[in-house]
């Protein structure tokens, strides 16, 4: 009997853990994994982008925000939250699987947000602020293949939570 609800709870842990996992994997489009293959093996480690650059790596170089915060946006970036991030971080500034984000505003340009949250992977290889944060959080933060919308439904939620207005 104990064997029996080993494995089973074995299977299920496995099941969960390939699921997480996995989306790293699995892309909507097949132009970015025909890219990594095609990419020679040097590029697999490419050097970090200095500390300095406030607006990370992607094509965000100019985010513009609303004054005072836009409700709808803030209602769907909770939304998405709720769904896509409260598994991994909290609004406080507790550390759960990944950051907390409490005044992640005011740490982060508006632009390196929306980046990091489009374009993860990237990020994770060449922003030396978001490598100093996998050391602490030791797990890479998995694509949510979010669209630029919903990235920056989210942004005005984490304004919203930072208070501001």
């Amino acid at each position: 009997m104990k064997l029996k609800l080993f494995c089973i709870a074995f299977c299920a842990i496995s099941v969960v853990l390939y699921s997480c996992g996995s989306s790293e994997q699995k892309s909507p489009s097949n132009e970015t994994a025909e890219t990594s293959q095609a990419e020679p093996a040097s590029a697999a480690t490419p050097a970090p982008v200095p500390a300095g650059d406030p607006k990370g790596v992607g094509k965000f170089t100019n985010v513009q925000l609303t004054h005072p915060l836009d409700e709808k946006m803030v209602a769907a970036g909770q939304q998405t939250y709720d769904v896509k991030c409260a598994s991994c971080h909290k609004t406080t500034a507790e550390k759960l699987v990944g950051p907390g984000w409490k005044g992640v505003t005011d740490r982060r340009t508006p632009e390196w947000i929306m980046n990091f949250i489009t374009n993860t992977e990237e990020m994770l290889n060449k922003d030396a602020e978001a490598q100093a944060m996998l050391e602490i959080c030791m797990v890479r933060m998995p694509n949510q293949n979010l669209k630029d919308e919903d990235a920056r439904a989210i942004l005005e939620f984490m304004r919203k939570t930072d208070g501001k207005n």
